[in-house]
């Protein structure tokens, strides 16, 4: 089987760097992609949330590398806090300690090697990383870290006509522009019907527990992905890694303690 035709050098990329172009870069700015690997329906990938957290910061990267920034995106964490998944078999789950763990020993060898910020790049609504932010202030005080909830970045609702939560419209058309050949046919995708919290304050969000995910949804979704196109993916895929890759270029121009205006 003949080999795939070399790309061209991405240096922004630590997996695929050289020492030779590592040594000689003054990085401002590191990234760290972290999804999750748990079940997306029957259509979409267990890997879902790594492949488009991976893809977009890998793009953003790109772009911000091209207007001067010098940032590296590090390989990327595939495994989240899945707590609500635990029956779902194979959704693959760290506590949170761990993810702390993780994010200390990152932390000590940006620090060690004078990488001054950190943007953990999150793909993954069950994990929370304000609170290890917090502890990393502390332990790693000339390290400023700063988390990336890439789906929140745009207003979904101008995208899709009904975006959902998980494996719905929104993930399904970005995963048909980042991974098409991974996406199974829709006819074979579930409604993603998720019951609601019975109890309003849930609902409202100024209270929150557990969500179960083998009691709210038949199929692992939340949110229906019929609507689902590539185009719209691509759109979308095209007005994100734009904003994002802006994010980028700003954080790794701006001095550390110049973060906060007058």
């Amino acid at each position: 089987m003949p080999l795939s035709a070399p790309h061209a050098p991405r240096p922004w990329l630590l997996a695929e760097a050289t020492w030779q172009e590592v040594r000689s870069t003054a990085y401002q700015l590191a990234v760290l992609p972290w999804g999750a690997t748990e079940a997306h329906n029957f259509h979409l990938p267990y890997g879902t949330d790594n492949y488009q957290a991976e893809w977009l910061a890998e793009q953003a990267a790109a772009r911000a590398w091209q207007e001067g920034a010098r940032l590296i995106v590090l390989p990327g964490i595939p495994f989240g806090v899945n707590s609500g998944q635990l029956e779902i078999k194979l959704c693959m789950h760290l506590n949170p300690s761990t993810q702390l763990a993780i994010l200390r020993d990152v932390a000590a060898m940006l620090v060690r090697h004078g990488i001054e910020k950190l943007v953990i790049f999150n793909g993954h609504g069950g994990n929370d990383f304000v609170p290890m932010i917090r502890e990393l202030s502390v332990a790693f005080p000339d390290l400023f870290v700063c988390s990336v909830d890439w789906y929140r970045a745009l207003d979904a609702a101008e995208w899709f006509d009904e975006p959902g939560d998980h494996a719905g419209e929104l993930e399904t058309s970005l995963m048909m522009h980042v991974a098409p050949q991974l996406v199974r046919p829709l006819d074979e995708a579930g409604e993603g019907h998720a019951r609601p919290w019975r109890i309003a304050a849930f609902r409202e969000g100024w209270a929150r527990g557990q969500r179960l995910w083998h009691r709210v949804t038949q199929d692992t979704g939340a949110g229906n992905p019929h609507k689902a196109t590539a185009e719209k993916g691509h759109a979308y895929a095209e007005a994100l890694v734009a904003r994002l890759a802006a994010f980028f270029v700003t954080l790794s121009q701006t001095p550390p303690d110049e973060l906060w205006g007058p």
